[in-house]
């Protein structure tokens, strides 16, 4: 395997990461994403490339003032297990830290994965009752995930909630 960068995604890696999230998303692994919405999210997320080619990406969601979300992880089939997804995430955190950030919330069925990056399983209260009201009306979904709420519940069936101190 030849080496890779990773790097802040720009507008035209979209495709390559629809590309990347479609067949997941065929899978039931993740959920789906309109290419509009990515196109929107652009600046959250970073890639990783090898010889111009996009072989992972992964998102950095602000939830609140001291917490981010990691989405939408993704490493092409044939480049798992090269530190792909851990070089990815460790960008992702640097650019939590940046931001000021002190928690990183993830969902997801890779828990080990997760676990060796220091993040763990979470119970039902991770915010303070005040907060948890001011997230209750966001309408991100990711939010809805975060705070356990039943109507994303079988968007959830089988993930892992998971957080992480920075």
């Amino acid at each position: 395997m030849s080496d890779y960068q990773v790097r802040p995604a720009r507008a035209a890696d979209i495709q390559g990461i629809y590309a990347l999230l479609e067949p997941l998303v065929e899978r039931r692994i993740l959920l789906g994403k309109d290419i509009a919405v990515l196109y929107g999210a652009v600046q959250e997320f970073v890639v990783a490339e090898s010889d111009g080619h996009l072989i992972g990406c992964g998102a950095l969601h602000v939830m609140w003032e001291d917490l981010g979300e990691v989405r939408t992880l993704l490493v092409e089939e044939g480049w798992k297990h090269h530190g792909v997804g851990r070089s990815i995430v460790e960008h992702l955190e640097d650019n939590a830290r940046h931001l000021g950030l002190s928690r990183l919330f993830c969902l997801t069925f890779e828990v080990t994965f997760f676990e060796r990056r220091g993040f763990s399983p979470i119970g039902e209260q991770v915010v303070d009752p005040d907060v948890y009201t001011q997230l209750l009306r966001s309408g991100d979904e990711g939010v809805a995930e975060f705070l356990d709420l039943a109507h994303v519940k079988p968007n959830t069936l089988g993930n892992t909630r998971m957080l992480k101190q920075l």
